[in-house]
């Protein structure tokens, strides 16, 4: 006889032993599933099944502030919203709004409201209308709120539940292993009712990190996730994940409690008759980042953070030696799982998932090319008190400008190469709307505001835009229409499936980027061909084991490829999905 699945609460129960063992399980587990399912809520009896049915190869992503696009007299949200259904609809069906709340600092990711739309932005009737027409992608900030916010000033006030909000540290605390990615200091001497406290800030002095030892902290965030959700949310960020759980004299980031708080977050989220994707947001190394899918019970998806540092690497060196050696390695996403695979988002381009797989030398390199091309460095501090680089700050399409070699002739077309690369990895595909729109480093803004990344964060004037996509010849104009058409022809491959079968080809060429995909009914194979250089290649077909008895072509160019052609021609930066269905 089958064994009987176990309740939900008899699930959660047992994770909430794993967070709070000091606490009773069985009166935590009833709060829970109350502060997620509300009474006027439904929820499944049993889980989702696990399986690929939460995406499909229609599906593209497209990251944005909701101010990224403003003309003055209309709301940024209205004037986004029509921006996505008239020149992105059919092309990606996602987007992810960034933090859209109330906030203080750093470009909405120091919250001073959970449950508002920021004003200047417009308010939830607008996220509605989105949400009506796109997935829709919001952040759980869930590591920290701002310094300004109500919940911080209830605590320096003493007022409960909120007096036992933040993380509070000693200054004698041994904090030498804990891994940040800034150098201001981590502790903030505060004035509090109760006295002196010195509280925790992981980022910055603005955004005071939150105590999740106190069942209250993530009751509170269940409920900000059910009300995105009833708001037409599908796709939740949780945002700078991996340090919410503290503990001194530890690293502080990757603990236990951390990775148990996602899997009880992936549990409600699996039940809910919603489609809720919970996304991982980890910018780390490649083993830490992994072990976010769980035992395929915590993210559903996790960011590919190698692929922006390696991309860039490749596209700079005329090599993808070093991307092609990644991918080779690279597991598939666990059944239930995908990768979101991206080159560029409103942070810079993370240099700490680059480690153990790029040389130092090789580094240096990219960092120098990012430099002579206007682009700025971001650091981070490291525990022996040094500093190491964090993130290159800059506009994808601006670093496509220059190689190693030097600046050249080739600017549109390697970055079409780039982003190419990204369409045909395994994962879901995700753009930068500064990608998709050819945006320049914005320098004046990083004069005015004083910060690295306000470089990649232009706002674009509305009408300004829209005479410049309106303009064939325009950097704007031809990089929107050569991506969302890539993006619609991708959308109709089978073989694009996020989970469809990968192997990574080796051509024998490291100019040349080649990755096999056959969707998952096997009826369907492409070989994704991508010269990362500024020369002609040849590929030999023995390579790619094309079958003769069927017809292959280029969807790229539409040209019929022999199965029995001795080599297939990429001219400078050219790709190629060759396939045996049309």
């Amino acid at each position: 006889m089958a064994e009987k699945t176990p309740p939900l609460s008899v699930k959660v129960a047992r994770i909430v032993k794993d967070i709070y063992p000091d606490l009773d399980a069985d009166v935590l587990s009833s709060l829970i599933v109350e502060a997620f399912w509300p009474e006027t809520a439904p929820r499944r009896k049993r889980g989702r099944l696990p399986g690929n049915n939460l995406w499909s190869e229609k599906d593209a992503l497209v990251i944005t502030y909701g101010n990224s696009i403003i003309d003055g007299s209309f709301k940024p949200l209205d004037l986004l919203h029509d921006f996505l259904l008239r020149y992105l609809k059919g092309a990606v069906n996602s987007v992810h709004i960034l933090p859209f709340f109330p906030y203080t600092s750093d470009d909405g990711f120091a919250v001073t409201d959970f449950r508002a739309v920021h004003p200047q932005l417009g308010d939830w009737s607008d996220i509605n209308r989105i949400a009506a027409d796109f997935s829709l992608m919001s952040d759980l900030v869930l590591n920290h709120v701002s310094s300004q916010s109500n919940w911080f000033n209830a605590y320096r006030q003493g007022q409960p539940p909120y007096d036992k909000f933040f993380f509070e540290a000693d200054p004698a605390d041994d904090l030498s292993m804990v891994v940040r990615p800034r150098t201001t200091p981590l502790l903030q001497e505060v004035e509090t009712t109760k006295g002196t406290r010195h509280v925790w800030c992981t980022f910055s002095h603005d955004q005071v990190d939150l105590d999740f030892r106190n069942p209250e902290v993530l009751l509170e965030f269940l409920r900000i996730i059910r009300l995105h959700v009833d708001n037409g949310v599908q796709i939740i960020r949780l945002d700078a994940v991996a340090f919410i759980w503290k503990l001194a004299g530890s690293p502080s980031v990757h603990l236990p409690q951390t990775h148990a708080i996602i899997k009880l977050m992936r549990l409600l989220c699996d039940y809910a008759p919603e489609k809720i994707i919970l996304l991982t947001e980890t910018n780390v190394p490649k083993a830490e980042n992994l072990s976010y899918f769980g035992a395929r019970d915590e993210a559903h998806a996790i960011y590919n953070f190698p692929l922006p540092p390696l991309v860039l690497h490749a596209m700079m060196s005329g090599s993808a030696r070093y991307l092609h050696k990644w991918q080779r390695a690279m597991p598939p996403a666990p059944l239930g799982c995908a990768y979101l695979n991206f080159t560029a988002s409103h942070d810079g381009i993370g240099m700490r998932p680059a480690e153990g797989v790029l040389p130092d030398a090789e580094k240096d390199k990219v960092i120098q090319t990012v430099k002579e091309i206007g682009g700025l460095v971001s650091m981070r501090a490291l525990p022996d008190g040094g500093q190491s680089p964090y993130e290159l700050n800059t506009t994808f399409y601006d670093a496509m400008g220059r190689t190693f070699k030097g600046s050249d002739a080739h600017h549109f077309d390697r970055f079409i190469c780039s982003q190419t690369i990204v369409m045909s990895l395994e994962g879901i595909p995700a753009f930068y709307i500064h990608s998709l729109l050819a945006t320049p480093n914005d320098h004046a803004q990083v004069e005015h505001r004083g910060m690295n990344r306000a470089i990649n964060r232009h706002r674009w004037d509305y009408p300004t835009l829209r005479a410049l996509l309106g303009d064939e010849t325009t950097p704007q104009a031809r990089v929107l229409d050569a991506l969302t058409q890539r993006l619609k022809l991708r959308s109709r491959q089978s073989a694009f499936h996020p989970n469809a079968t990968q192997f990574t080809v080796n051509p024998e060429d490291a100019r040349v980027f080649a990755v096999w995909r056959q969707s998952l009914d096997r009826h369907q194979s492409i070989f994704a061909l991508h010269n990362v250089s500024d020369e002609t290649v040849s590929v030999p077909t023995s390579t790619l084991n094309m079958i003769e008895d069927e017809t292959w072509v280029d969807l790229l160019s539409g040209e019929t490829v022999p199965a029995d052609a001795e080599t297939v021609t990429l001219a400078p930066y050219q790709c190629r999905w060759i396939t045996n269905r049309i």
